[in-house]
């Protein structure tokens, strides 16, 4: 049983941001009716590979044809009864085929109408094309990041931007926005930009800026390696440590054990970072990332390993938190995958049982939301469904 069990969503986008969006969800318990379009006319939807977002744990797949009269009448009868609909066109295109806010506010007053995209619904970029890259680039992520090899800001190592700017920003307004209308008997429209996430997200450094003139950049602030204390060393098999002892009895600790003790008043004199980072690295390389996380890491130091994604699923103390669940593809087999870990999900999950690629939950769906045999197959006939 989920927190969010009973409720339903209707999520109209594939990939990105709303995609992170229905996975949180479907892990809350929530009904996630995920929509795609009919086969023949679903060139241009990215089809996610089989084990992408929780490969479909949790979720009910149909298949619509926004274009025709049969598929709108689809939409209309699920928007009816569901609590939340979710879509990631361009802006303005929800509208332009008749599944907008004011097409659905029609057959469901109280609806929960979340718009997911990269900039918003208005504004001069509006209309932009982007990824996680670019919203990272224009909310200021990249600038403050570390370099790569040529001096340029370095790509992350996650999808930020869809993943946290986006889809949990779009998880919390929808959850929020829900809160609401169970007080006050009201729906919602939530305009999602990623962008606007990634803002939330660089908030210590753009307040700063705003309030003080002082702008952070890379290697200078606290959090962008600007100190020696806090920041990732290499270590004598060419592994990695990461070393974040911002806290004075912290690094007094680290100093202790490194024989670094020279350097216990120095914390924040920046006359000697580059001497005391010269100095971290020269000691680190003596020894492997296991040796010093070993030495380090269960005394109060601040140390962990920089892991692999190869390790990070045989992490013993990320598997004793049951990070990881079974599924089983019909054609693929049985893999592993990230279970639901977010606080207050159920983490101790059965085999997920993932759907066949071209199979959908059409029937089950249309018979929930009312429609008689009949019905179904008329709209099967039509094309108007899968």
């Amino acid at each position: 049983m989920g927190f969010l069990e009973g409720l339903t969503i209707l999520d109209l986008a594939s990939v990105g941001p709303a995609a992170r969006a229905s996975r949180i969800l479907a892990d809350y318990g929530m009904n996630v009716i995920k929509v795609a379009p009919v086969a023949a006319k679903g060139a241009k939807q990215i089809d996610p590979v089989f084990h992408a977002y929780g490969a479909g744990r949790g979720m009910k797949k149909i298949r619509v044809d926004l274009k025709s009269e049969q598929g709108r009448e689809v939409i209309y009868k699920l928007a009816a009864s569901v609590d939340v609909i979710m879509e990631s066109y361009r802006p303005g295109v929800a509208s332009r085929l008749g599944v907008g806010y004011d097409d659905i506010v029609k057959v469901n007053p109280s609806i929960v109408y979340c718009s997911t995209s990269g900039y918003g619904q208005d504004g001069p970029y509006a209309q932009w094309a982007g990824h996680d890259i670019n919203y990272l680039a224009l909310a200021g992520f990249l600038a403050c990041s570390g370099r790569d090899g040529e001096g340029r800001p370095a790509i992350p190592g996650a999808s930020v931007a869809d993943s946290a700017g986006g889809g949990m920003h779009a998880a919390m307004a929808i959850i929020s926005a829900l809160l609401n209308r169970f007080r006050k008997n009201e729906g919602a429209y939530l305009d999602v930009a990623a962008t606007d996430g990634v803002l939330s997200l660089m908030s210590l450094y753009l307040d700063q800026y705003t309030a003080t003139g002082v702008e952070t950049r890379p290697n200078e602030a606290v959090l962008t390696g600007g100190y020696a204390w806090y920041g990732v060393y290499k270590t004598k098999e060419g592994g990695a440590i990461s070393v974040g002892a911002i806290e004075p009895h912290f690094f007094k600790n680290l100093c202790r054990l490194l024989a670094l003790e020279q350097y216990n008043d120095c914390q924040y004199d920046c006359s000697v970072q580059d001497e005391m980072k010269a100095a971290f690295q020269k000691k680190f390389l003596t020894g492997t990332r296991d040796e010093w996380t070993d030495l380090l890491a269960a005394e109060n130091t601040c140390v962990a390993p920089v892991l692999s994604i190869a390790e990070v699923v045989e992490d013993e103390h990320l598997v004793s938190r049951n990070s990881f669940m079974t599924a089983v593809h019909p054609e693929q087999g049985e893999f592993s995958q990230l279970a639901p870990i977010l606080a207050g999900c159920e983490r101790e999950q059965a085999p997920h049982r993932v759907q066949a690629a071209g199979v959908t939950n059409i029937d089950e769906v249309l018979h929930d939301a009312g429609f008689n045999d009949e019905d179904i197959t008329r709209l099967k006939n039509s094309g108007g469904v899968e």
